[in-house]
């Protein structure tokens, strides 16, 4: 009979710290955990995070990061300067709806109501106007509809011109993807798409469509986006220019 083992699970240790490099202060996640065995560096939209062996030594980390320190610097400059500007949700905010700029209005109403667009203005009655987060629900729901909307008129023009059928159209919220699609035929596209021009919400629809037919970004899968989207390597360049994250 074989004695039952007990799991004992991979330790993971978490800290914020803070180090100078190039002159520069940097802080960062350390994370230090029993199955690593070498320092691994990462920079995103959330700054750098450091992976390290459990028990490595302060020198070896030390070591690494100064070694690496100007490629640490230059990504999260990189990182940052993409980073969009925070939404304030007060009366005369700039809002972007489908590629243009209105002003956001805000009138005391003693119900919620959905945003209007009048002139150039988005109109929202709110029960409570000194409250930012209602405001910002408010108007994130109104753009959730109103991309919905757009996104399933999209699908049903550009869907039949490709020869493909989805099964399923989805709003998504994720931070780093504009859009996605599955083998089963879920196409997912990002609700701040509807920010965006329309022709680039119609290349985003594209590239997913694209899938159904080539799951992959290989020279096969661009000629079926290129069949329809004659200029998308513009638009790919353009889409980098926006983010999908609001905070």
């Amino acid at each position: 009979m074989f004695k039952k083992l007990r799991r004992i699970a991979n330790p993971t240790v978490v800290e914020q710290r803070t180090v100078e490099l190039i002159g520069t202060p940097v802080t960062y996640t350390l994370k230090r955990t029993s199955r690593r065995r070498s320092i691994g560096l990462r920079v995103d939209d959330r700054g750098l995070t450091v992976n390290v062996p459990l028990h490595s030594s302060e020198k070896w980390l030390h070591s690494v990061l100064q070694e690496r320190a100007g490629w640490v610097v230059e990504k999260l400059a990189t990182w940052q300067a993409k980073k969009p500007v925070q939404q304030q949700w007060v009366d005369g905010e700039a809002i972007l709806f489908r590629g243009e700029t209105f002003t956001l209005y805000i009138v005391p109403s003693l119900f919620d109501t959905p945003p209007q667009i009048h002139d150039n203005r988005l109109i929202v009655h709110a029960s409570r106007i000194d409250n930012p987060a209602t405001i910002a629900e408010i108007v994130e729901q109104w753009y959730r509809r109103e991309a919905m909307k757009l996104f399933t008129e999209c699908v049903e023009h550009f869907a039949p011109l490709m020869n493909v059928i989805p099964r399923e159209i989805k709003l998504s919220a994720a931070r780093t993807q504009w859009g996605s699609c599955t083998t089963s035929g879920t196409v997912r596209l990002n609700w701040q798409l509807i920010k965006m021009p329309l022709y680039l919400i119609d290349y985003v629809v594209v590239h997913e469509l694209a899938h159904l037919v080539e799951m992959n970004h290989s020279a096969a899968f661009w000629r079926v986006v290129g069949e329809v989207c004659q200029d998308y390597m513009k638009m790919r360049g353009e889409l980098r220019k926006w983010s999908p994250s609001t905070e």
